[in-house]
């Protein structure tokens, strides 16, 4: 079994249950937004901008991006630890990938939020 620092006590179980439970948030707020998107009839900047102001839709929104990130985060952690092999390239990557992911989580919170 591989192990390193990015794994933090991490098991596969662990990991099976984050990659489900937000497989299922991710398509729970994609049909959120096609039935929004179905049902509004004209979907206008303005009523866009309402339906994006609504606290559900903003708390769903950033449930939404961290289930990407955790998402995301997971599965290419499995990949660089399967076929990086070099211990340093691989931590590298991992800290770059995290930079990355941090950097959508705020930029998400900044537009979503107006902070």
């Amino acid at each position: 079994m591989v192990r390193s620092v990015s794994s933090v006590g991490r098991n596969g179980v662990h990991d099976f249950v984050l990659i489900r439970a937000s497989a299922i948030i991710m398509t729970l707020y994609t049909i959120y937004i096609v039935g929004y998107i179905a049902f509004s009839g004209d979907v206008s900047y303005l009523s866009w901008t309402q339906f994006f102001g609504g606290l559900f839709t903003k708390i769903f929104t950033m449930l939404a991006l961290t289930s990407v990130l955790i998402h995301a985060w997971i599965g290419l952690w499995q990949v660089l630890t399967d076929y990086i092999k070099c211990a340093k390239l691989r931590g590298a990557l991992q800290v770059g990938v995290i930079a990355v992911l941090l950097g959508y989580f705020f930029s998400g919170f900044f537009i979503l939020w107006g902070a």
